[in-house]
């Protein structure tokens, strides 16, 4: 895992060289230099080690993904803030099957330093709202389940929504 920074030099570095191959007139390796330092830029918005994280959370390898996490030391100098809510988001997902105190926590932490995709964000509302149902805290359940409803534009948690206002209903 490089840097960020290290990412940006490397890309910057990397199109350098790929105008020098344009103007040598090797346009074959320009091209193939400059989609070489897209890659770099790619990694720089998205963190390769949370990548392969949410590989193995859609294979439903809870501790393949927690092994991938644990290898990243330091999230707050070495990720953008959108990469840190994706890190505390992933650590929330696997806490919220054991610790449910822990995963609010990091729930809460990523959808304040904010979550680029809606699903994901509604994904982590409607978790907060499970873990406050569980608590006995209606009203903020309730809010979270709204947030989430408005977030999800794709009805795909339509389902998950409508089965906990279900469960709402019975305390």
């Amino acid at each position: 895992m490089f840097n960020k920074n290290i990412k940006l030099v490397l890309a910057g570095l990397i199109i350098l060289w790929a105008f020098w191959q344009f103007f040598e007139g090797n346009i074959g390796n320009g091209i193939a230099l400059i989609l070489l330092a897209g890659i770099f830029v790619f990694l720089y918005f998205k963190n390769e080690m949370i990548l392969l994280a949410f590989l193995r959370l859609r294979k439903q390898d809870f501790d393949g993904a927690k092994k991938w996490l644990d290898k990243i030391k330091n999230p707050e100098s070495a990720f953008t803030k959108k990469q840190q809510g994706y890190y505390w988001y992933l650590h929330g997902l696997m806490l919220s099957q054991t610790n449910i105190t822990q995963a609010e926590k990091y729930f809460k932490k990523a959808i304040r330093l904010g979550l680029s995709m809606d699903q994901d964000l509604a994904m982590a509302k409607l978790n907060l709202a499970g873990i406050a149902m569980t608590k006995r805290r209606k009203r903020e359940a309730t809010n979270l389940l709204a947030e989430a409803k408005k977030l999800d534009k794709h009805g795909m948690l339509k389902d998950q929504i409508k089965m906990m206002k279900q469960q709402m209903k019975k305390i």
